[in-house]
């Protein structure tokens, strides 16, 4: 009597035969991905529609650019990277749509009463990189990789292809830039 056990697709040879063009290979990759994509972009956006808007936009670029993934790194530090990128954008594109409506449709600032400490903390934070990209950009994704995505020091280093002391470098500076933006006000 046999047992029949389903293992977990095996992500990383998924992605290396999608990336060599196996379209069956890259189908299955993006059902096993799924639910990672959405905790990723749930993690740093703050309703679960910009979450699920920023995930689909994740798994089009795996789709698209999956032929560019180079197995330098692992596949799930290259699918961590595109998905704060992804979020990260999303937040941009919210941001400027938010801006481009009549003061009158909504508030400019967030309700205090009506967001969670959680929720508020994930906009500064949002606000804090979009502040740190502008003036230091290459802080901004080691960061991110690090803090938001808990990769280790290690992963970051080969995916972004930088030296590890740089990479350790670039987290302290962008930390100790981005603290004095997270303090709240009272």
């Amino acid at each position: 009597m046999s047992s029949v056990t389903t293992e977990p697709p095996d992500l990383e040879e998924l992605a290396a035969s999608a990336a060599a063009g196996d379209r069956e290979a890259l189908e299955d990759l993006l059902a096993a991905i799924q639910p990672r994509v959405r905790r990723i972009c749930g993690r740093m956006l703050l309703y679960p529609e910009d979450a699920e808007e920023a995930a689909q936009d994740v798994l089009m670029l795996v789709a698209t650019k999956i032929s560019t993934f180079g197995g330098r790194s692992k596949f799930t530090t290259w699918l961590h990277a595109v998905a704060s990128n992804s979020a990260r954008s999303t937040y941009r594109s919210l941001k400027r749509r938010a801006s481009e409506r009549p003061t009158d449709e909504m508030p400019v600032h967030a309700d205090p009463r009506t967001t969670s400490v959680i929720a508020g903390s994930r906009l500064d934070l949002l606000e804090a990189l979009e502040v740190l990209g502008s003036t230091h950009p290459e802080l901004v994704e080691p960061l991110v990789l690090r803090d938001v995505q808990e990769l280790d020091y290690n992963e970051i280093a080969r995916l972004l292809d930088t030296p590890l002391g740089t990479i350790k470098s670039r987290i302290h500076a962008a930390r100790n830039a981005v603290r004095p933006l997270l303090r709240t006000h009272e």
